[in-house]
């Protein structure tokens, strides 16, 4: 479960409230759907959000919660099926010419200069030729490139080659600048240094932006660097908690208010369910109409082998573990670790409480047990907690042959999820079902079959 009430006392931070501030860019309940008529895919349901100047919003989300997607709305890339976005005040009809991204990947041209590089950013622009230059040298300089304006993108390491799509995102001036993901392609020492560097610009006004949002999986980076925070919950991507950030002199890893803020989020992100805890009663955090709707349930991408190395993880450290100091140890990113605890936590092999993750008496059988046992415990586990594997099971039952075509399977899918997402859920299942022996797949003929019956 979320922070004890304790926990919540502790954590000195308070829901968002008006500050006066302009804002700047809005989403008014915005929904999206992918995919034909008929066949169409929520991706978004009934998001509404507001940016006001002078604040970092961060974004965070399990995988397949719209946060891109999101991203991709505000900045007027992608049209909402439903719902309108204004730039103060004003409803925003195509691509928004006030705001720059800055990608996961650098999206460099390779035959053109770091200079080059950062002048596409004016191309389309009625910048005069002096002015132009002196905006790009200048930011060239203010991201660390001066001296590197004759470079290209080959001769530069991936921090550097970063820095060029943070120049070439500023070098326009925008009010807003959006990030999706910057710093998770580059090591951790470079992302540090060039997050540390980004926020030294933003707190000294060395930008003429007015507001930043970030799109990111890293629950560390989003309390480091955000004055605002933003859970979205997925299937459909919906704002779970929207939430003030701690104050900047709190923000450093070490200080106990970050390690608890860390703790409260990913108790939150651990839970998709379970509604958000109010820090105030007379605020609560959750968006209007409680929990998250959920139409279906969605199976974790996790293979057994690494259920199974969590699991005995969890057991020989006394069965419990604190999630963000798991996270650490292991060097997982919470994009890889929450659905390695949400296995755990839907196969009833393990519960989160408190930011903690624990295991439950099946866990610990599970953890105990010899080879054929741990198969035992497994399956009584998967029949009682996966749905789709129990729909798998009945329609082999209710086969004169016992045999059932993966399109069958996989036709009842694409009703809920897109045609990928459908491939990964049922890969999923066949790789828990099969570990269970609760049926056997051949994949040359796209057939499930009871072992034995064939």
């Amino acid at each position: 479960m979320p922070a004890t009430i304790e926990q919540e006392e502790r954590i000195t931070m308070v829901t968002l409230a008006e500050t006066g501030a302009a804002v700047l860019l809005s989403a008014e309940h915005v929904t999206k759907y992918y995919g034909e008529t008929g066949k169409q895919i929520l991706v978004l349901d009934d998001v509404s959000i507001s940016i006001r100047e002078g604040e970092i919003i961060a974004i965070l989300g399990p995988s397949g919660s719209g946060k891109s997607t999101l991203l991709r709305i505000l900045a007027g890339l992608t049209a909402a099926s439903d719902g309108v976005v204004r730039f103060r005040g004003e409803e925003q009809l195509g691509l928004n010419p006030h705001i720059a991204i800055v990608f996961q990947t650098f999206a460099l041209f390779p035959w053109l200069t770091v200079y080059q590089n950062v002048e596409v950013g004016l191309l389309n622009s009625n910048v005069a030729e002096t002015q132009r230059r002196r905006r790009i040298l200048d930011a060239v300089d203010v991201i660390g490139l001066d001296g590197f304006e004759d470079a290209y993108p080959k001769e530069l390491s991936g921090g550097m080659r970063q820095r060029v799509g943070f120049a070439r995102a500023l070098v326009v001036q925008p009010e807003i600048l959006f990030m999706d993901e910057p710093f998770s392609a580059l090591d951790v020492l470079t992302g540090e240094n060039l997050k540390k560097e980004l926020l030294s610009l933003w707190q000294s006004r060395k930008i003429t932006t007015k507001a930043i949002v970030m799109v990111t999986h890293n629950i560390e980076e989003a309390v480091t660097m955000g004055d605002r925070l933003v859970v979205m919950g997925h299937n459909p991507g919906v704002v779970r908690l929207d939430m003030t950030g701690l104050p900047v002199e709190e923000r450093a890893k070490e200080h106990g208010e970050h390690v608890r803020l860390v703790d409260y989020l990913y108790g939150v992100m651990t839970n998709p369910l379970d509604d958000a805890p109010a820090f105030r009663p007379e605020a609560p955090t959750v968006r209007a109409g409680g929990r998250p709707r959920r139409a279906h349930q969605t199976l974790p991408h996790v293979p057994v082998g690494q259920v199974t190395g969590l699991v005995e993880r969890l057991h020989a450290d006394g069965d419990r573990a604190d999630v963000y100091a798991l996270g650490r140890e292991l060097q997982m990113e919470v994009d890889d670790l929450l659905p390695l605890i949400q296995a755990v936590d839907m196969l009833g092999l393990g519960d989160v409480e408190a930011g903690d993750v624990f295991l439950t008496p099946a866990g610990i059988r599970f953890a105990e047990a010899g080879v054929l046992e741990e198969k035992d415990v497994f399956r009584d586990q998967v029949r009682a907690s996966v749905v789709l594997i129990r729909q798998i099971i009945a329609a082999l039952d209710e086969s004169p042959n016992h045999k059932v075509r993966q399109d069958v399977i996989l036709k009842g899918l694409t009703s809920c999820f897109s045609e990928d997402e459908a491939d990964r859920q049922l890969d999923t299942a066949i790789d828990w079902g099969r570990y269970a022996e609760l049926f056997a797949y051949d994949e040359q003929d796209g057939m499930f079959y009871i072992e034995g019956r064939r």
